[in-house]
């Protein structure tokens, strides 16, 4: 009786890869595989929701994207989160690649409890550029990628250190201006930088004023506040969460017993315990009811912090809190 495809213990002649039994294969190396393959169906009318779908497909909802290279000003390390993702990758063709791949090599896995860590120190990025003339450009760095061990294996954290890169011009092309030394002097300059283009780099630093007003503009879109109301808001909470004083921990009951005493003390200390408790409730009872500014002296105004979320992702203005908890603008 001969084995058919349906017999489980029927061996394919083109491999043990042959039949798909699981969502995805073993390797989280084929997730960058299928990357390839969605960004090469990419077409010219590719908008915003494609580019949604792309980073939901292969970026969980809390992702962090992160490139770190070096410029001739210095080195430079950029973050940005899920939501400035999408338009990180459509940057990259908007700057005059046709073709975005990625390529990995020697890379070691790490399995976690819920996650799995591909280290890849030869990884390649390659972008096949069409204008403003026909480039092969291989940025090569080391990746370092975490997924999530799950069916979906998307990707949690991305950081793409770039180490040096290589533009590639056909021969064709010098063999065609050999002759014309403008032409020549113009291919011999470089059309990225650290192999990412203009489009990409501007967008980048940009993103380093986006990032943190990520807060901001969540609260506008969910409460459809105005942006001054917006900051007013995340600036009262912060401040509110400043000025909070820490939780006490809790004390553990004591066991220790006290040795009981003829009646006559015990009455006397109990009328004595009374009166003071008394006493000790009457003198809370005012300090209860002064407000959070009256106890605490100079917390009527937050501190004065400069307007640069690039440093330490704070959004403070020069704003004065009164002490019945509204905001007043210092001019």
């Amino acid at each position: 009786m001969s084995s058919t495809p349906h017999d489980p213990f029927y061996s394919s002649p083109f491999g043990p890869f042959y039949r798909r039994h699981t969502p995805y294969m073993v390797q989280p190396e084929y997730r960058i595989y299928e990357m390839n393959k969605r960004l090469q169906s990419r077409t010219e009318d590719s908008d915003n929701l494609w580019w949604d779908a792309f980073a939901t497909e292969f970026f969980e909802d809390d992702a962090t994207l992160t490139l770190s290279f070096c410029l001739e000003d210095g080195p430079k390390r950029y973050t940005i989160g899920r939501t400035l993702i999408p338009r990180y990758f459509s940057t990259v063709f908007e700057g005059g690649v046709t073709d975005l791949y990625y390529i990995l090599k020697h890379s070691k896995e790490s399995y976690h409890n819920s996650s799995i860590t591909v280290d890849c120190d030869q990884c390649a990025m390659v972008t096949q550029h069409g204008k403003p003339m026909f480039t092969k450009v291989c940025t090569e760095g080391r990746l370092i990628l975490e997924f999530t061990f799950d069916d979906l294996m998307r990707i949690k954290t991305w950081h793409f250190t770039i180490r040096q890169y290589r533009e590639l011009v056909p021969r064709s092309i010098l063999a065609m201006h050999a002759q014309d030394p403008q032409v020549l002097d113009q291919l011999s300059k470089n059309i990225t930088r650290m192999g990412l283009t203009n489009f990409t780099l501007n967008y980048l630093r940009l993103c380093v004023i986006l990032e943190p007003m990520q807060e901001l503009m969540s609260r506008h879109k969910t409460y459809n506040l105005s942006p001054r109301d917006c900051l007013k808001t995340c600036l009262f909470q912060k401040w509110q969460r400043m000025v909070a004083p820490p939780a006490e921990p809790t004390r553990q009951p004591t066991t220790k017993r006290r040795k009981r005493k003829n009646s006559t003390s015990s009455t006397s200390n109990s009328s004595a315990g009374t009166n003071a408790n008394s006493t000790g409730s009457k003198k809370k009872t005012p300090a209860a009811n002064l407000s959070l500014s009256s106890q605490v002296p100079g917390l009527g105004a937050t501190p004065n912090c400069s307007l640069n979320p690039g440093r330490d992702g704070d959004l403070c203005h020069s704003t004065a809190v009164t002490p019945s908890g509204q905001f007043k603008e210092k001019h």
